[in-house]
This record gives C-alpha cells, structure tokens and sequence, in this order.
C-alpha cells in the first residue's frame, strides 16, 4: 500500500501515515494475516480504525522511511463517504505531499552532466523502440549495456571508498540512506 520511487527504493518509502486526535502519531499496528507467525506492521491511515482495540486515527499525513513527516494534516472523516471515495480523498493529499518531499530529496542529490543525462534518455527510447521492433537485439544490447554498467560502478564504487567520502555525503548524493549507500557500493565491489 506504500509509495516507492525505484531511484530511491526503500530509503524513500512512503505511506499515508496515521495522527491521533491528540496530534500524536501512533506506534506500527501489527496485521494477522491468519497464517500463524507471519505477522506485518504498518503504520498507514487506514490500520487505525478503533477496531480490535487499535487506536482511531483522527487525521492522516505524509510520511517517509527516512523519517520525515509532512507538515499537512488531512482530517479522516468515516462518516462522510464510502469507503473507496474515501480512500482516495484521504491519500491525495499525503501523496502530493511525499512527491513534493522526492523532489527536494532529488534537488540535494549529485547533478548528472546534461549531456549524459540526455544520452541516458536517448538511449532508454532507442532501446524501447528496439524491444517493440526487435527484442532479442533489444536484450543483446541490453546485456552489453549491464556489462558496462557492471564494470563503471565497480570502478566508481571503488575509487568513491579510496577518496574516503563519508557515507553520509555518498548517501545524500545519491538520494538514499548511509546504510543504503553502504549496501549499495558493498553490491558494486563484490560483483565480478
């Protein structure tokens, strides 16, 4: 029920959270799915609805894996509107907000050089074109395209831990969490 954005994965996951009347955000509510010990936690509006004994969420806003919150709250009222419309107007707002919230993530990241970034488009239309047309030279090119990949983020990977750039600074350039920067330079230099 989450938001993702594939360039920021999980460091960035997002969610119509849950406030109480109070203003305060509630601890995760732990779902049963009835298959014994495979239990799940969220924290989204909708989990707290006074039932089984679950605290009422009064309002929902945005919020993020990284930890932040939007500033908006959007009142829940039950009442009002059936159950689909009503999911739809409480999450429009969240939404918006945690997109809002990407962008300014994004505007903190390292910049691509135009000219890459343009190539990169270029070379994500040809190679859509070329499945439509032809999709086994489209997977041939893509498998090339993996190799170069493969072996520039090695190399990056590498020299980015030689010039000893903190986790924090490689993790904000790239929009994701010093954990997630971590894992992700660790998966660079251990692939062959």
């Amino acid at each position: 029920m989450g938001w993702t954005a594939e360039e920021f994965g999980a460091s960035h996951e997002g969610w119509a959270g849950a406030l109480l009347a109070d203003g305060t955000e509630p601890g995760p509510v732990h779902l049963d799915p009835g298959t014994g010990s495979d239990f799940r936690q969220t924290r989204e509006w909708w989990a707290y609805s006074g039932v089984l004994n679950r605290p009422r969420a009064a309002a929902a806003r945005a919020a993020c894996a990284c930890g932040w919150r939007g500033a908006a709250q959007y009142p829940i009222d039950r009442a009002a509107e059936e159950a689909d419309s009503l999911y739809e107007q409480v999450i429009e707002g969240p939404r918006g907000d945690w997109e809002r919230h990407l962008d300014e993530v994004e505007a903190r990241t390292v910049p691509l050089p135009a000219e890459l970034a343009h190539l990169l488009e270029r070379v994500e239309d040809q190679l859509n074109n070329l499945a439509g047309q032809a999709p086994v030279a489209a997977l041939k090119a893509v498998a090339a395209l993996e190799r170069v990949t493969r072996s520039v983020a090695r190399d990056a990977a590498y020299i980015a831990e030689a010039d000893d750039l903190s986790w924090e600074s490689i993790g904000t350039g790239l929009g994701i969490s010093e954990k997630e920067a971590r894992s992700r330079l660790t998966h660079y230099t251990c692939r062959r």
